[in-house]
């Protein structure tokens, strides 16, 4: 059953003692106005990005333009699913309550790509995997 309540830690000891016993009270909580993430609307997609069309050499214009690239600053989600383009390795990131897009970071969100696109951005080469298998 949900109450509608949301527990805030900064609350948790009268003022003046919640600096020295708990100082970091809210940090990495995702909590906030109800609603969608506004962070999943501050975006350019990866088309419209000259250093994420130089990584992304192999895909198509029209694939560039299914590719959100999360602005620096935005939020991520508490165990989210994440990949960075600007790192060699691009392996998925679970995000933390506490990270947000750095700069020089290309930040794809997982839940705003298909999982063939997905699986072609980490680097999975296997065709039935990426939606490039040949029809038999």
């Amino acid at each position: 059953m949900l109450t509608g309540k949301i527990y805030h830690p900064e609350d948790k000891h009268p003022g003046q003692y919640q600096e020295d016993l708990n100082p970091d009270a809210g940090k990495g909580q995702n909590y906030g106005l109800a609603g969608e993430n506004p962070a999943k609307h501050r975006h350019r997609m990866a088309y419209d990005i000259k250093e994420a069309h130089r990584l992304l050499h192999d895909f198509t214009d029209d694939v560039l333009k299914q590719i959100p690239i999360l602005a620096e600053g935005s939020r991520l989600e508490q165990d989210a699913g994440y990949v960075d383009l600007a790192d060699p390795g691009r392996s998925e990131i679970k995000a933390r309550g506490d990270m947000e897009v750095r700069p020089g970071q290309l930040i794809v969100p997982k839940s705003e790509v298909d999982y063939q696109l997905w699986n072609r951005l980490i680097g999975v080469t296997d065709p039935a995997r990426t939606g490039h298998a040949n029809p038999g």
